[in-house]
């Protein structure tokens, strides 16, 4: 067996060992299986049956690993990426009225286009043309985006007729306890605990089931039928013309996501190569934009390569025996079901909280003295919870770069890539 995992992932090679491999992808498992709970609360919302999204959140996560993991030997996992499925429940099902097979069907698009760009080589093209400056700031929006979420599901910040929000209720139960759940999550990965987000979850959980506030389920059981969201996808309904700049959206996201994943968890794990290039990069983009077409199929929003997977190369992981691990761990949580469907609105607002953080400091990158790259970062971070829309944000951060380079005099700095998609959301915001 050992000789086998030595052939398939070079353990020597890369200077790690089984065991070690071991106790990475367990860390990565721990730090991230907090999705197993936050996806199908999401997706609940957009009229998903929860249960199903579960299986489905499983099964896209250990599908997507074990292809990263085998295939191109990395050390990353893969699941449902945060942000995206806010989007894909409150805007394109919310707000603008699709239905979530519609959106299953724009996401299997963008996975689909993804894989296009990967194979073709035209990714390099779109991602060194997008000025960084807007790449930081599309991270933060969604981390922003994220804790308006975040702090309506907890209650803390609901709606008002003459200041469209306002404080919540701070005396109601729920409140108190997605309040706790957050400072706890702080404290426990401030003394980098393993796993905080997800002890968060659980702990005000089963709080929440002491006070008589939720019902106990139980915790072991069969896996759900995944009936329900399997093949659900409307693809023809997703050419819609409307769907058209959320298939955009999805896509560009997914592109900026995973491309900042893998260079960021290969580079804390001394993967890169002399020129800081990421080898079989080409495999690791196929793996993600493929995973992103299974997950679809499945049933549930984008799958993408996680920035927790840094956890697992903490202690070690090198190799894609680590995804692989993740991906067997994944698939054994089919079986906790039961404690997934406990798990109330207010318990996981606290993740998302947290999330919003760590994605928020990427605006500290951007370079604040030049006004025509400081001013469409904060206008994409800023519109993004404002209009309750991740398209929105990108639409007017692209508009906002586009016309400031030109209006400058610094027209020579505008990337024809830039100023394509901006003149083509002008087009959908003038006929639409």
């Amino acid at each position: 067996m050992t000789t086998f995992l030595e052939r398939q992932f070079a353990l020597t090679a890369h200077g790690t060992t089984l065991r070690t491999e071991l106790l990475a992808g367990l860390t990565t498992f721990l730090t991230m299986a907090y999705i197993l709970f936050v996806n199908p609360e999401i997706l609940s919302t957009a009229g998903m049956p929860k249960s199903a999204v579960f299986v489905a959140t499983c099964l896209a996560a250990a599908i997507g690993s074990l292809i990263m993991g085998w295939w191109a030997n990395l050390p990353i996992a893969l699941a449902p990426g945060m942000g995206l499925n806010a989007y894909f429940a409150f805007v394109v099902v919310g707000t603008l009225g699709f239905t979530w097979q519609q959106a299953l069907g724009a996401v299997f698009l963008s996975g689909v286009l993804f894989i296009l760009v990967s194979l073709f080589r035209i990714r390099e093209w779109v991602i060194n043309a997008i000025p960084k400056s807007l790449k930081y700031a599309i991270s933060a929006g969604i981390g922003l985006f994220l804790a308006i979420i975040g702090l309506k599901n907890a209650g803390i910040v609901v709606a008002h007729p003459a200041t469209l929000v306002t404080l919540g209720d701070l005396h109601q139960t729920p409140v108190l306890l997605a309040c706790l759940g957050f400072v706890l999550i702080l404290a426990l990965e401030a003394r980098r605990v393993k796993g905080a987000i997800l002890i968060g979850i659980l702990a005000i959980t089963f709080l929440s089931v002491g006070l008589g506030l939720t019902p106990f389920q139980g915790v072991v059981a069969a896996p759900p039928s995944l009936t329900p969201t399997f093949l659900a996808m409307d693809i023809a309904g997703a050419l819609h013309v409307g769907l058209v700049s959320v298939v955009m959206t999805f896509f560009l996201v997914e592109l900026f996501d995973a491309s900042g994943t893998l260079i960021g968890v290969a580079h804390r794990a001394g993967l890169l190569d002399a020129e800081g290039k990421l080898p079989r990069m080409g495999r690791a983009l196929l793996a993600d934009s493929s995973a992103i077409v299974v997950g679809a199929t499945l049933g549930t929003s984008s799958t993408t390569a996680y920035i927790e997977s840094a956890a697992g190369t903490a202690v070690g992981g090198r190799t894609g025996l680590t995804a692989v691990v993740v991906a067997v761990l994944f698939l054994l949580a089919l079986f906790f079901s039961p404690l997934a469907a406990m798990v109330p609105a207010y318990a996981t607002a606290p993740a998302l909280l947290y999330v919003a953080i760590l994605m928020s400091r990427g605006l500290a990158e951007v370079d604040w003295h030049d006004l025509t790259e400081a001013a469409p970062a904060a206008v994409t971070a800023i519109t993004m919870p404002f209009t309750f829309s991740i398209a929105h944000g990108i639409a007017f951060g692209f508009i906002t770069y586009a016309a400031l380079k030109i209006l400058s005099g610094r027209i020579k700095e505008l990337p024809i890539a830039v100023a394509v998609i901006a003149a083509l959301f002008l087009v959908k915001f003038a006929l639409w």
